[in-house]
């Protein structure tokens, strides 16, 4: 090999090892194809919708997939369980798809599930409980319901958080 060609391959070697060693070396999960999201989503809602009925609720329900260590972006899907809005006459209502999706955010952003972070929440944010999440190898799992008592919502966030990683 000429020396030109050998000082190349011995730089970029060097080079490697020096910037691209921790990329090789890390192991990032392997991309959750839509399908698969897809299907454990609709399972996931099915799973929501039941547990509801059994609780005798009605709402919104909203399952998340964040691929990776980092949380920069989600898979969504949302189910209306009945209801959307929270009307009554005389009073300015709840949008309660607005309601599980401020519960996502919160989970988003402090990795706990929502309104048991201990921290003050932002503007956005309630600080309602009714959500819950999880990291997994694959990434992170959100999921929020909105429309019944706080404990019933976290029972029916809690059968959609089972079926998700079941099928994820």
């Amino acid at each position: 090999m000429p020396i030109k060609r050998r000082m190349l391959c011995i730089a970029l070697l060097c080079l490697l090892g020096i910037a691209g060693a921790p990329a090789l070396l890390a192991k990032s999960p392997k991309p959750v194809p839509a399908k698969k999201f897809d299907a454990a989503a609709r399972a996931a809602l099915a799973a929501m919708k039941a547990k509801a009925a059994q609780l005798n609720i009605a709402g919104v329900a909203v399952v998340s997939f964040a691929p990776g260590d980092t949380l920069e972006g989600w898979s969504s899907q949302m189910a209306v369980v009945g209801r959307m809005l929270d009307t009554k006459a005389g009073e300015k209502g709840n949008n309660l798809l607005a309601i599980a999706y401020a519960k996502a955010a919160e989970m988003a952003r402090t990795g706990k599930d929502s309104g048991t972070s201990g921290l003050t929440p932002m503007t956005g944010e309630f600080g309602w409980q009714g959500g819950v999440t999880a990291k997994t190898e694959k990434g992170f799992l959100i999921v929020a319901f909105s429309g019944g008592k706080s404990e019933d919502d976290v029972e029916v966030s809690k059968a959609g958080l089972a079926a998700l990683k079941a099928g994820l």
